[in-house]
């Protein structure tokens, strides 16, 4: 049985990020996150209506039998307070706007799990923007897109985690494309393995993976992306400013990877967003490879306890259509 944080879980946290007298109004656990816990703490005076606490812990982690994350590999998970931390302090540093960080605490002194609460941006996500009011969502989409350039002409020499290259260390494989090809193989099987329609495609894919991969020309400069960037992890400020949020994977790796995901969560608007002078080579194995693993990936985590299921089998049936549509 999982136990997610309470009020009075959370109320020492809190006060400490705002001052003693604070009072909490209420805390409701956000819908959404697989890794950790998100929750937004209502407050009665101070001078905020609200604060967010993030709570990584055990049993906010829907994930079944997850590895242990390895950061030498850019595609493992980098789930984890110092992960946000070395996130936001990167992204902020260029001028992103991602929210402000109120507490972080690792001591595991109040409950056996790190936290920390950061502001919490009231203008909702950019995904619900888009549908209530799609003029006010064209500049916050035009900001986006500045902060997507910004991001993509901030380059390194190595690909890799932020975190990790801080440190001087170097990531696995010989390059993003073969990273690419070996996980998305890897995908193939586990998807295989829980779906007879890709089980009875397994060869054609696998061979299709293989002919692309190999159109890819060698490259020695990667931008910073995000890994993970749809609406739903882009929130709107008062400003109508772009605010990210979800931004433990933050890495050095090529922008095409970010530009396929892009590309498939904001659909018809994703025009804003394009950039030009993509290597139209990566965009193809990157969007085969995209599509095979948001079908593994949302059918291993239903052999969990996931809360949302149907959302979860929607989208690996939308995206095994895609992926077998992409078959020659």
């Amino acid at each position: 049985m999982r136990r997610f944080a309470e009020t009075e879980d959370l109320s020492a946290v809190v006060r400490d990020a705002l001052g003693a007298g604070c009072r909490i109004a209420g805390v409701d656990r956000l819908r959404g996150g697989s890794k950790k816990g998100v929750y937004r703490v209502r407050l009665d005076g101070g001078g905020k209506a609200s604060v967010i606490v993030y709570r990584w812990a055990e049993d906010e982690n829907f994930w079944p039998g997850a590895a242990v994350p390895d950061p030498a590999n850019p595609f493992s998970s980098a789930s984890g307070l110092e992960h946000f931390l070395t996130a936001q302090r990167t992204l902020d540093g260029l001028g992103v706007r991602v929210p402000r960080v109120l507490l972080a605490d690792d001591s595991r002194l109040r409950f056996a799990a790190d936290v920390a609460v950061v502001e919490d941006i009231e203008g909702g996500t950019l995904e619900a923007l888009l549908e209530t009011d799609p003029g006010r969502a064209a500049a916050t989409l035009d900001d986006l897109a500045r902060t997507l350039d910004l991001m993509a002409r901030h380059q390194a020499p190595h690909y890799g985690k932020v975190g990790l290259l801080e440190k001087g260390g170097v990531s696995r494989g010989s390059s993003c494309e073969q990273l690419v090809l070996d996980r998305a193989l890897r995908h193939l099987e586990e998807a295989a393995g829980r779906d007879t329609r890709i089980k009875a495609a397994r060869s054609r894919l696998a061979e299709r993976l293989q002919e692309l991969a190999a159109l890819v020309t060698p490259r020695n400069e990667y931008g910073l992306i995000h890994g993970e960037l749809g609406p739903d992890h882009v929130l709107v400020n008062r400003d109508g400013r772009a605010v990210l949020i979800d931004i433990e994977d933050l890495m050095y790796f090529d922008v095409e990877w970010e530009h396929v995901f892009l590309s498939l969560r904001f659909h018809e608007r994703y025009e804003t967003l394009a950039r030009t002078g993509l290597d139209p080579q990566r965009l193809g194995l990157y969007a085969l490879a995209m599509r095979l693993s948001l079908v593994a990936g949302p059918l291993c985590l239903l052999d969990g306890d996931f809360p949302d299921r149907e959302a979860m089998r929607g989208i690996a049936e939308h995206n095994l259509r895609e992926a077998l549509a992409l078959l020659p």
